[in-house]
């Protein structure tokens, strides 16, 4: 049995249903489809305490990133580097296909991109310049010719490094506008903001509720809640970096749980006098302290067996293997958004540099879905063609009876046809059709 060092609760996707919040946002979502850019100024004065322009124009993003150090851009280019060459393996891996399954029957399956895409990149407490690599980015790599990103601006100003992000990582449209009013301006469009098909990006719980209720009229990539991270680590195990690790994801906001799974009880109770250790001099401490007293867990198990199956059972948005066999998680575990092998691998290098993609599902949907990649902006389409007339007769005939054992004789009649045209079998309602045209 697991022995809790430190227990606390863990966050399932129906915890994030906040009657408030999605009476604001619907209401909000509401008075913009009426209302259109006025109302997506009235909020934007409201929440951000931003006034026109919006978009940024050519002349705007150049003059915002003259004032970064060449540095900034320097480490924009790298990065965004890194995560194109992935995103671009991810894109060569989908290859169209076309396939003969009888005499004459071609299938063919292709991927095509969605016409525009909206790239939502968070603001707030923390500027999030890595999330316009991931959304616009992978974007363009999988095709999508027209990319709208939109930031908020933080405490009034214009965040310069996101704005040199989304133009190197190539947007198409640039705008400072955030929360609510910027996903629902990018969905459903208005005056001067064309609407988009599917929309990507993280955000606070109000700019996921939007997502949640703008879902089916626009695409998403996925419901995100607060970020998670949790380490597996056996006896060898660095205490220091495990301790550092937690509470780097800790730091996201006070919601966000860290959680250790251990095979050695030292170790644990270790880490645990580290966080303590280390929590003071954090910047950060605001967020990470009370996400750690909340919801951070340290948990003992006997084996890594056992380890494994727990983490599973958390089905975490982060995880990092620290045992001296890290690659065994790729077969041992199956519910994670990202696994981390290795103390020379932290999570932070997911969310910032490394090269793949760091919005990833939370809340335990890494059960049923994977994070962000090239495939979400592509949807795969097939087609058919019959060009031997002897196989669509004899499937004619199969579709007839197929389709009246479901009742439904107009499809029937249509492979009846076929049967009848390339095949010279016989139907008395084609029969009787034919007779009353003489």
């Amino acid at each position: 049995m697991p022995l809790y060092l430190k227990k606390a609760p863990t966050k399932s996707f129906t915890d994030t249903a906040q009657s408030d919040v999605a009476a604001t946002v619907g209401s909000i979502i509401a008075d913009i489809r009426t209302h259109g850019d006025d109302a997506v100024r009235r909020h934007a004065a409201t929440f951000d305490r931003w006034e026109e322009p919006f978009r940024l124009d050519d002349s705007d993003v150049d003059r915002i990133m003259a004032t970064l150090e060449p540095q900034v851009i320097d480490d924009i280019r790298f990065v965004q580097d890194q995560v194109r060459r992935f995103a671009q393996a991810q894109r060569d891996s989908l290859v169209d296909i076309e396939v003969e399954t009888l005499p004459g029957v071609h299938l063919g399956q292709k991927h095509v991109p969605v016409r525009a895409a909206g790239a939502y990149i968070p603001g707030g407490k923390y500027p999030l310049t890595a999330s316009a690599h991931m959304t616009i980015i992978t974007a363009k790599v999988a095709g999508v010719p027209r990319v709208v990103a939109c930031t908020p601006p933080i405490r009034g100003e214009i965040p310069a490094a996101t704005v040199a992000a989304m133009k190197l990582a190539g947007a198409d449209e640039i705008y400072i506008l955030g929360g609510v009013q910027a996903v629902t301006a990018m969905a459903v469009g208005t005056e001067t903001i064309a609407p988009v098909n599917m929309i990507a990006g993280p955000g606070n719980a109000y700019v996921a509720e939007a997502k949640r209720q703008l879902f089916g009229e626009v695409g998403i990539d996925l419901f995100a809640g607060p970020t998670e991270i949790l380490i597996v680590a056996d006896d060898d195990a660095d205490p220091f970096l495990t301790a550092v690790d937690l509470l780097s994801q800790a730091e996201h906001g006070p919601e966000s749980p860290a959680v250790l799974i251990t095979t050695s009880r030292a170790l644990g109770e270790r880490v645990l006098e580290l966080v303590e250790e280390i929590l003071p001099g954090m910047s950060t401490r605001d967020y990470a302290e009370p996400a750690w007293r909340d919801w951070g867990q340290v948990i003992v198990v006997d084996d890594l067996d056992e380890a494994y199956a727990l983490a599973d059972s958390f089905a975490f948005e982060h995880v990092q293997i620290f045992t001296n066999e890290p690659r065994a998680a790729l077969e041992k575990m199956h519910d994670y958004g990202a696994l981390f092998l290795g103390e020379n691998t932290c999570v932070s290098y997911g969310d910032k540099v490394i090269g793949t993609n760091h919005v990833l599902p939370t809340l335990g949907a890494a059960r049923y879905t994977g994070g962000l990649w090239v495939g979400k902006y592509l949807r795969t389409v097939t087609y058919q063609e019959i060009t031997d007339p002897a196989s669509s007769a004899m499937l004619g005939e199969v579709c007839g009876r197929a389709a009246r054992v479901e009742l439904f004789e107009g499809h029937a009649r249509s492979g009846d046809a076929r049967a009848w045209r390339h095949g010279g079998a016989t139907f008395p309602w084609i029969e009787e059709s034919r007779a009353g045209t003489r």
